[in-house]
């Protein structure tokens, strides 16, 4: 039986809030034995039953029947279980993107000439998550690490369809430095903090998205490749108003973990996140994973939203109104909102087609979309000069377009006059058009 401060003031409510959003949930007196998880041992971390399950209730054939047989099955699960790559971060690239596109299979005699099928892991489409999918919270989840080191006990992970996506680790609030010692011990099971000898397990962190540190009353997210000053709170339970989950919940303020929880961990969030808030980037000494901060997913979101509902220049007779400005303080993370923004557009069927052209002065941008178009099956056009971009921008329909805001200043123009474009007229006139410009103020602050 798990007593103390920290289960009953962090872990409980945590596990709680998480039922009533339609979680399941396994005790920590079942999790303590591997079969209640549908684990054969402990030193499995894939609740391989439900993943099955799953696996087959997901993918249907044109009829909406199940398809899928054990051998195609278990190869589509291999794919998860054998990654080409070797390192955690490499391998957790890999698997993320399986997760996203899905795994190939053999394919069936008489279907589409027998050709391969694609098999996927999670439904993200559905507008009922729940439906679809099977969400699970397991508490004080046991990992035994090969060569029989100590086993390590997270005090939360979730699982989505029996891969288990988030990995939650809660402290007492009375210790000293709460989420300092929850991250060490995050950063300990995922053998982050380069010890001579393996101290965690890393596979619980092959498929994992990210990670929570919280003591309650404070609750950090981050990526099992942060530091603690990478971690941040989840400052917004959009697109839930708070005063209604602080109803729901019967408190008059919302902690910083219920409002994580209900704006990071609802089902419906949390395959938002997966699928286009988080993305792999270099640093300035190493490659990392990320995951949106709550102003990224705010302003995505809320983009979205006026791109839907905002009028065309046709419907509104005189301008555009789906257009709007998304302020960021300085190395608060502009860039990957766009990054984000276009991953958002490119799985949602009113504006998938649209034409992206982001403006910008900056080469590193175009490298990171240049990345994460590869999830979308997208080629980065990128204009070096003038006339090329007025060739890409001339061709209707899909792109994501590059063009450097320098290539458009005028060469006969004074120094002084330095902000003075080139007019290249009119190259599409397709309501289907983004323009995103990276540093508006500096180039755009007149027009």
């Amino acid at each position: 039986m798990v007593v103390g401060p920290e289960y009953e003031r962090v872990e409980l409510p945590l596990v709680r809030q998480l039922a009533a959003m339609g979680w399941q949930h396994v005790e920590p007196a079942r999790a303590d034995q591997p079969k209640t998880t549908g684990r054969e041992s402990f030193r499995e971390v894939l609740l391989l039953d439900l993943l099955r399950a799953a696996v087959r209730r997901i993918n249907l054939d044109d009829d909406g029947h199940e398809w899928l047989d054990d051998g195609r099955i278990n190869q589509a699960i291999s794919q998860l279980t054998r990654p080409q790559a070797t390192s955690l971060l490499e391998i957790n690239e890999e698997l993320t993107e399986r997760l996203l596109l899905g795994a190939t299979v053999d394919g069936v005699d008489g279907w589409d000439g027998g050709r391969v099928r694609t098999v996927h892991f999670i439904d993200w489409t559905s507008d009922d998550p729940l439906a679809r999918n099977e969400f699970l919270v397991v508490n004080q989840f046991r990992v035994d690490p090969p060569g029989g080191r100590v086993s390590i006990r997270p005090d939360a992970v979730l699982f989505v369809n029996g891969i288990p996506l988030v990995v939650v680790e809660a402290k007492s609030p009375t210790v000293p430095d709460p989420i300092g010692a929850a991250v060490e011990q995050l950063r300990r099971y995922a053998n982050q903090r380069d010890q001579a000898e393996p101290e965690g397990s890393e596979l619980l962190f092959h498929t994992n998205q990210f990670v929570v540190a919280t003591c309650f009353e404070t609750a950090k997210v981050g990526t099992f490749t942060g530091l603690a000053e990478h971690y941040a709170e989840w400052k917004t339970t959009a697109p839930v108003p708070e005063k209604e989950v602080e109803i729901d919940l019967g408190v008059a303020r919302l902690s910083s973990q219920q409002r994580l929880v209900a704006g990071m961990l609802h089902p419906a969030r949390l395959l938002d996140l997966v699928r286009h808030f988080t993305l792999f980037m270099q640093s300035e000494d190493r490659k990392i994973k990320v995951v949106a901060r709550y102003q990224q997913y705010r302003a995505v979101r809320a983009t979205i939203e006026r791109l839907l509902t905002g009028q065309t220049r046709a419907e509104d007779g005189e301008n555009d109104r789906r257009g709007g400005i998304i302020w960021h303080t300085q190395g608060s993370g502009k860039s990957l909102t766009m990054v984000f923004l276009v991953r958002a557009m490119r799985s949602h069927p009113a504006l998938v087609g649209f034409k992206v052209v982001v403006v910008t002065d900056r080469k590193d941008l175009q490298k990171q979309l240049a990345g994460t178009a590869e999830l979308t099956g997208e080629t980065v056009c990128a204009a070096t000069k003038v006339a090329k971009a007025k060739e890409l921008l001339a061709i209707p329909g899909k792109a994501l377009v590059f063009v450097m805001v320098q290539k458009y200043r005028n060469p006969e123009a004074r120094k002084t006059d330095a902000a003075e474009l080139k007019n290249i007229g009119q190259l599409d006139t397709s309501a289907e058009v983004l323009v995103l410009v990276d540093e508006a103020h500096r180039s755009h602050s007149n027009t």
